[in-house]
């Protein structure tokens, strides 16, 4: 199997999952306790607005690898899925009652510098080094927020278990599942590699796979064990 190959299946792959990651969430919102059916349904959302995207990237996927017109509609896609998975962060530490708004807007803030930075930097906008840094700032500030700041403060405070568990787990795949974009960045715009716009993408919908369904599978297995328990 070619690296084309394996691009355009990813594209498909992806396309498939995220649809059935979101009716998944959509049917489980209603299996758990009533707290907890608003970060259900935003799961729900972030992977079926996911999957919106890649059915479009998937049709337009030869054409427009010439064009970076699959730049532009990942950072569509990105700049309004991850400010919701911020909000599932707030909305979790909500549960607890323990969570500031200031500190939802900080978590916001950083992640849309790592959004706009990266944009500008793969559209040529900036040079692309200068937007990886920018990217990288704010995400290691989403980073310090979640480990060490008012996110993981509120979390130890909060003493509720599935909470916890959730965050803990969310805070794995910010720090691991999201290292995976930059990757994907690097090969596509910093390094000269052969196909490194193709392996770019093949990073990229894996990591959107991971991170997004990932991300509401744990935000799905602390509510049903809150509700159960």
């Amino acid at each position: 199997m070619d690296i084309n190959s394996i691009s355009q299946f990813s594209f498909y792959f992806g396309t498939a999952a995220m649809l059935c990651s979101a009716v998944f969430f959509f049917f489980e919102r209603g299996e758990v306790n009533p707290k907890w059916r608003t970060s259900v349904t935003v799961a729900g959302l972030v992977t079926f607005i996911a999957f919106f995207h890649y059915w479009y990237m998937r049709d337009a996927w030869g054409p427009a690898l010439a064009s970076g017109d699959l730049t532009q509609l990942r950072y569509i896609d990105w700049l309004i899925t991850v400010p919701l998975q911020i909000v599932e962060f707030y909305l979790i530490l909500k549960v607890v009652g323990k969570v500031t708004i200031s500190l939802f807007w900080q978590l916001l803030v950083a992640s849309l510098v790592m959004l706009i930075g990266g944009l500008l930097g793969e559209m040529d906008v900036i040079d692309a080094t200068i937007g990886f840094v920018i990217g990288m700032i704010g995400w290691l500030y989403v980073v310090y927020l979640i480990f060490v700041g008012g996110a993981a403060k509120a979390s130890a405070e909060g003493g509720n278990k599935s909470v916890q568990s959730a965050f803990n787990s969310m805070k794995l795949i910010v720090l691991v599942g999201w290292a995976i974009y930059p990757i994907g960045y690097i090969l596509g715009n910093m390094i000269d590699i052969n196909d490194g716009v193709q392996i770019m993408n093949i990073v990229y919908n894996f990591a959107d796979l991971i991170n997004k369904t990932a991300f509401g599978l744990v935000i799905w297995a602390a509510a049903k064990q809150d509700t159960n328990s």
